[in-house]
């Protein structure tokens, strides 16, 4: 098991997953920044020490980082499909036994 999440050096991280082949792999997650990796992946993903530089974050990061803003409602005006069918061009057609 890892000691501290590879992103955010939290040291709150779980199993989420784990193989149907007992020990080949782990499916992990940090508690603070929600980062997920598999334990068979390389160091650079599954070590902090060996995690990139440019994309570690910090406590500090985390606290300050912009919400991610809320999918609007559609327009009143936007397009809708009718009939229940997916918007698009229509599929082309076969030619079938004649």
């Amino acid at each position: 098991m890892t000691d501290c999440c590879p992103r955010c050096a939290h040291e709150s991280v779980g199993t989420l997953y784990s193989s149907p082949v007992p020990g080949a792999w782990d499916v992990v997650q940090c508690g603070r920044c929600l980062y997920t990796w598999r334990t068979s992946e390389p160091d650079r993903r599954t070590r902090r020490a060996a995690y990139p530089q440019a994309f570690r974050l910090t406590a500090e990061d985390l606290a300050n980082a912009a919400e991610v803003p809320a999918v609007p409602p559609l327009r009143p005006d936007a397009p809708r499909p009718q009939g229940g069918q997916a918007s698009g061009p229509a599929p082309a057609k076969t030619a079938g036994p004649r």
